[in-house]
């Protein structure tokens, strides 16, 4: 036999081995509820959400999904609820439940995907694809949770190291006023405490004017101070933050939810393959991939990674695979990404950018961690509370 004969005979004989001899057919059945409560007008010209964030993700990864499962006989199929209040995404969740349904991703307020919890019984897996509070990872966890989004939590650290690297160590904090702000800049003063920077003015903003027209006369004064490297502001919805940048005291860099920014995704993210994801999204969706896209994308593709490799859509056996070190998610981050056992959270880099452009990526070299560096990004083992998986 020929050397050519040879490798054939052997390639088929290991293809064939790898297969099964003959593949049963598996549905996998997964749920996706949003629930995005209305913020109501804001001040500023900011271009809000597309109303689909979230679910074209999820159904890009059901794309993706189904491209491998094909050849394994496996089925994948979503079923979306977008819900316009709190209790009819309850009511949607529970509706799946009696229909059979274990495999859930979920945009939902913090709250909300804590309702789902309770209501939600036992075998099923939950990702939360929306909520950043950071209380979900130190204190709240569920067994049955994970997070493919990152808390605002290890985004603040991305921003923390990256300012504490250019030796931006002295920073102006502004705080809008929701709930949502108030998370954001309770998680970056811990990122300051944790990197060595400093807060010389913590200053919450209180005015309730349109600064379309009078930002140049407002900003410079609410920033005065002796001297600071850069503004972080915390404005999560853009009521303010929009109009900081270039109208400041003095001419400084403005960071945090608006100027330089640390997100989950961004268009501008398009290295380790991420262009062919975001052109794929485009195609499906008819416009960019954001944040809630891509952590509901994750989330699923969490679920297929188990499934191909398990044979299996049962949630219990799907969650202790990803939190063993056979699973690794290829997420187009530069880096295979794990879950941490003790919170659910998924490991993953964040890019920090600009509208235009990525800046950089953190984690940051130089940064130590006695296991990996990804776990500087967010609450560690000992700053948790949880421990949800033994």
């Amino acid at each position: 036999m020929s050397l050519l004969s040879r490798t054939a005979a052997a390639i088929l004989i290991t293809v064939v081995g790898a297969a099964p001899l003959q593949a049963e057919s598996l549905d996998v059945h997964i749920g996706y509820l949003q629930w995005v409560p209305d913020q109501g007008p804001v001040l500023s010209n900011v271009i809000p959400e597309p109303e689909d964030a979230g679910l074209r993700g999820a159904e890009l990864a059901i794309a993706d999904n189904s491209t491998t499962g094909k050849f394994l006989g496996q089925t994948y199929s979503l079923q979306s609820k977008v819900a316009d209040s709190e209790d009819a995404a309850v009511a949607a969740f529970e509706a799946m439940r009696k229909n059979g349904m274990e495999l859930f991703v979920v945009n939902a307020p913090a709250q909300t995907l804590k309702t789902i919890l309770d209501k939600g019984g036992d075998n099923i897996l939950v990702f939360n694809a929306g909520a950043k509070d950071d209380a979900l990872r130190t204190g709240q966890c569920h067994t049955s949770l994970l997070h493919t989004m990152p808390s605002y939590g290890m985004l603040t650290d991305a921003l923390g190291q990256w300012l504490n690297q250019r030796r931006w160590n002295e920073v102006f904090l502004i705080t809008g006023p929701t709930e949502a702000d108030k998370g954001w800049a309770d998680a970056f003063r811990r990122s300051a405490k944790r990197f060595g920077l400093q807060i010389v003015e913590d200053k919450p903003w209180t005015f309730d004017a349109d600064l379309r027209r009078t930002a140049s006369k407002e900003l410079p004064l609410f920033t005065q101070a002796s001297d600071y490297d850069a503004v972080v502001v915390a404005d999560v919805r853009g009521d303010f933050g929009e109009y900081v940048p270039f109208n400041t005291w003095l001419p400084r860099p403005v960071v945090g939810t608006q100027g330089m920014s640390p997100v989950t995704w961004h268009r501008v993210v398009e290295s380790w393959g991420a262009a062919q994801l975001q052109n794929r999204f485009r195609d499906l969706a008819g416009r960019d991939m954001n944040s809630e896209d891509y952590a509901a994308w994750a989330a699923i593709r969490s679920i297929g990674t188990a499934v191909t490799d398990l044979g299996t859509a049962n949630p219990g056996e799907i969650r202790d695979f990803l939190f063993s070190e056979k699973f690794q998610l290829a997420a187009f981050k530069g880096r295979k990404l794990t879950y941490r056992d003790w919170n659910g959270q998924l490991r993953q880099p964040i890019p920090l950018v600009h509208p235009r452009g990525l800046v950089a990526r953190a984690p940051f070299e130089g940064f130590l961690h006695p296991n990996t560096e990804m776990d500087t990004l967010g609450f560690d083992r000992p700053e948790s509370e949880c421990r949800i998986n033994g």
